[in-house]
């Protein structure tokens, strides 16, 4: 199968520390992959560096999306070619409704493909639709975007907006981070509901129980800036039993 998401000898230097110590990673079109890994390991430092952060300086290696060189690219053309961030902390920006931001990000990314921007009649149909499945109220998309929001409205807001902006690629940076079971589980469905033969996942989670809800074709285990295993499904309950003792250094 023809990697969609191809990541080659990947390092990453943040500030005078070297994080990634060459990370190798194929995500096939359609499939689900699940990075898990203590803190420290380097996850956050991947996300960010996929979607084009500023101060996450790439050294070496390649990052390519559908064979487009992402790592040259500014981060609203990554948007653009299809990649998606969820913020492990989603950012507060106050004053920005969140029917406002979405159709501005959502015009912005089609504007960017040569596509026809959504008139406002259309985009709130859209919207509307994506806002049920996750049994977000119109109050919630009146409100300023996260603004005196709950953790588990703040995630199911990011997934609010992967579903509005339909991306090709999504990475999940700890979308599970203070949720409560409920909470997980009205994510969880928001995110499978996005599953597809044309969309690619890469979820990154400290704990297996994001795994009962998500579950992933393949997952890899991450500790000292390396891919040090990777496996099926099975290899995240492995993990819940036997925790991350031995990983680095591949030991």
């Amino acid at each position: 199968m023809t990697a969609f998401v191809d990541i080659r000898n990947l390092h990453v230097q943040v500030g005078d520390r070297e994080i990634l110590k060459g990370i190798s990673l194929e995500v096939p079109k359609g499939q689900v992959h699940a990075i898990m890994g203590p803190n420290g390991s380097g996850k956050s430092t991947l996300a960010h560096t996929l979607s084009g952060r500023e101060g996450y300086a790439v050294t070496a290696g390649t990052a390519t999306l559908d064979g487009l060189d992402l790592l040259s690219m500014t981060p609203e053309a990554r948007a653009a070619a299809g990649l998606f961030l969820a913020f492990q902390y989603p950012v507060e920006i106050p004053g920005v409704t969140t029917t406002n931001f979405l159709r501005a990000a959502l015009n912005g990314v089609r504007k960017a493909r040569g596509e026809e921007e959504l008139d406002t009649v259309g985009f709130l149909r859209h919207l509307k639709t994506c806002a049920q499945k996750l049994g977000m109220t119109d109050e919630m998309l009146k409100r300023p975007l996260n603004t005196g929001f709950s953790g588990g409205e703040k995630k199911r807001n990011e997934v609010l907006q992967m579903a509005v902006l339909e991306p090709r690629f999504a990475v999940l940076d700890e979308t599970d981070s203070g949720l409560d079971i409920d909470a997980l589980k009205v994510v969880a469905a928001g995110v499978n509901a996005l599953r597809g033969p044309e969309r690619s996942l890469l979820v990154i989670t400290h704990y297996q129980r994001l795994l009962d809800y998500i579950r992933p074709d393949v997952v890899h285990v991450l500790a000292d800036g390396r891919i040090q295993k990777t496996g099926g499904p099975e290899l995240a309950l492995e993990l819940e039993r036997t925790g991350y003792a031995g990983m680095e250094e591949g030991t």
